[in-house]
C-alpha cells in the first residue's frame, strides 16, 4: 500500500528508529511514546486490523512482541510490558496497518504512564534504540 506510513517504515521508504526487523514483521520506536522503549511492530504485509490480519501473521506478530519485551526488561530494565493492539477507531487505532504496541514499564509508574499518555514526549531516542537493538542482537556486554 503506497500511503501507508507503516508499509514506508517497513520497506525502507520513510525513516524510523528500527530495533527488530525479520522477514514477516518489522519493530520500531514510537514517535511519541508513553514510555521509554515503547515500540510498535508492524507487519510488513498490509492488513488493516484484526478483521483481515492472517493467522500466522498475528502469531509472528506475537511472538515478536515476546522478543522485544524480553530486551526491554533487560535493556530498559523494565519490570513489565503492556503488549496492546488497538483494533478500529472507537479502539483508538489511529495509523490503519495492524500494529503491536510494546510498552516498557517499571514498578510504580502509573503517574508516568499517565503523564505519558498526554505529553507523548520521546527523549532520547538513539540511545532508547541503540539499548533495544543491542539486547535484540545479543551484543549487550
Amino acid at each position: 500500500m503506497t500511503d501507508c506510513i507503516f508499509c514506508a517504515i517497513a520497506d525502507g521508504r520513510a525513516p524510523a528508529r528500527i530495533v527488530y526487523s525479520d522477514e514477516h514483521i518489522v519493530g520500531f520506536l514510537d514517535i511519541r511514546p508513553i514510555t521509554a522503549g515503547h515500540t510498535l511492530l508492524v507487519p510488513r504485509e498490509h492488513s488493516v486490523g484484526l478483521a483481515d490480519l492472517p493467522a500466522a501473521t498475528g502469531a509472528r506478530l506475537f511472538a515478536a512482541g515476546q522478543k522485544v519485551a524480553a530486551a526491554a526488561k533487560i535493556a530498559l530494565g523494565a519490570d513489565g510490558v503492556n503488549l496492546a493492539l488497538n483494533d478500529g477507531k472507537s479502539a483508538f487505532q489511529t495509523v490503519f496497518h495492524t500494529h503491536l504496541h510494546v510498552i516498557p514499564r517499571h514498578s510504580g509508574d502509573k503517574l508516568a504512564v499517565a503523564k505519558g499518555f498526554l505529553t507523548r514526549r520521546a527523549g532520547d531516542q538513539e540511545a532508547v534504540a541503540a539499548a533495544l537493538r543491542a539486547e535484540l542482537d545479543g551484543t549487550t556486554p
